[in-house]
């Protein structure tokens, strides 16, 4: 197995804390659907031990493990979708202060363009409104003469 860059112990805290959480939801389902890690493990085509190790949290097994667990407990909602470009608020916040800076305003965009006391809780709590908000705003600064 090739050495990794980043030793687990060197990981920030706030990670580590959500492999803990991970794991711990995995165990919840695990014993929700009444059933033994051997089981998990043949599902997940992983060792028994290997599935004791997700479900400590250990932050070295195979990303495809953990994918594959919350894949068994959720199918229906994918894992893409939570860093899908739209939900990636820290780049629409860099592109909006980049559209700023070419002399867009918030208050001559669309009104579909969320007003700036506003742009932080829209943008978490609807993420698709906040994506073409800002394609609005862009569009409108491309279109603008230089």
């Amino acid at each position: 197995m090739p050495k990794q860059n980043t030793p687990p112990a060197d990981y920030p805290q706030a990670v580590i804390q959500q492999i803990e959480r991970l794991a711990q939801n995995i165990v919840t389902a695990r014993k929700r659907r009444q059933e033994t890690q051997a089981q998990w493990a043949r599902k997940l085509g992983v060792s028994q031990p290997t599935m004791a190790r997700i479900e400590r949290g250990d932050p070295s097994v195979a990303m495809a493990s953990y994918v594959m667990c919350m894949w068994l407990i959720n199918q229906a909602v994918g894992l893409a979708d939570l860093i899908a470009p739209p939900n990636d608020h820290a780049s629409l916040e860099r592109e909006v202060t980049k559209a700023r800076g070419r002399g867009v305003s918030v208050a001559s965009a669309p009104a579909s363009v969320p007003k700036p006391q506003a742009e932080a809780r829209s943008a978490a709590t609807h993420p698709a409104k906040a994506a073409a908000g800002l394609a609005a705003l862009l569009s409108k600064a491309e279109s603008k003469p230089q």
